[in-house]
């Protein structure tokens, strides 16, 4: 029982809240593709506004990322896939779900140590946050690297809801199953459609050019 009430907090800490996290996310980095530098800082600056903002980030963001990750580590590395003998459609989102969950992992570390860990270091600013991605994504070899992670948290978070669904007795029938299916992978295409343009975006020099303005305005006002 043990293992089942952990799979259980392993499946509701992916939705409730980093699915919720991992949507909002999303919506604050296209900000980036539909308005540039302005609007993205704009983002970033009403998160870290919210009060008891470090707070909110270790209890809802950090804690519950690093319990989902390990665990999912541990169901990783216990997981039988039987796509060789059964190439069923659920056998292969069953690995799939696993591997985009193992790199996904290594991806957000990854990417929270190169910001917001180097916010917290001092190192960069919020403002600077998109100059940072700028320098990141206009490397050939980090863009794809980035284009693969955000691309299996676009999977592993869609797949996830659906697994959710089934396994905690939302969607009961087949009919139901297949229905959410097709919703949760259309969110799939739509968040990977989402978080691709917005690493197209960073790539923009206008990224560059405002971090060289809030280093000049820095430059002045110091």
């Amino acid at each position: 029982m043990k293992g089942y009430y952990a799979r259980k907090l392993h499946s509701l800490l992916g939705v409730i809240p980093l699915a919720l996290f991992f949507i909002e996310h999303a919506l604050t980095n296209f900000g980036a593709f539909e308005g540039g530098p302005s609007r993205f800082n704009a983002g970033v600056k009403l998160l870290n506004d919210l009060p008891l903002v470090l707070v909110l980030e270790v209890v809802l963001i950090y804690l519950p990322l690093l319990y989902h990750g390990v665990y999912g580590l541990y169901i990783a590395y216990q997981a039988k896939p039987n796509n060789g003998r059964f190439g069923y459609e659920r056998n292969l989102r069953y690995l799939l779900q696993r591997v985009t969950g193992v790199i996904t992992f290594v991806y957000v570390i990854w990417h929270v140590y190169e910001t917001r860990i180097q916010v917290a270091l001092g190192n960069v600013t919020h403002e600077q946050l998109g100059s940072v991605m700028h320098d990141i994504v206009t490397q050939p070899v980090l863009f794809t690297l980035y284009l693969i992670g955000v691309i299996s948290a676009s999977f592993h978070f869609a797949n996830g809801i659906w697994s959710f669904l089934v396994s905690w007795g939302i969607t009961v029938g087949p009919r139901a199953q297949r229905v959410s299916s097709y919703i949760c992978m259309t969110l799939f295409v739509l968040v990977s459609i989402m978080f691709v343009l917005s690493l197209i975006a960073f790539r923009r020099v206008e990224f560059q050019e405002a971090s060289v303005w809030i280093d000049t305005v820095k430059s002045v006002l110091s």
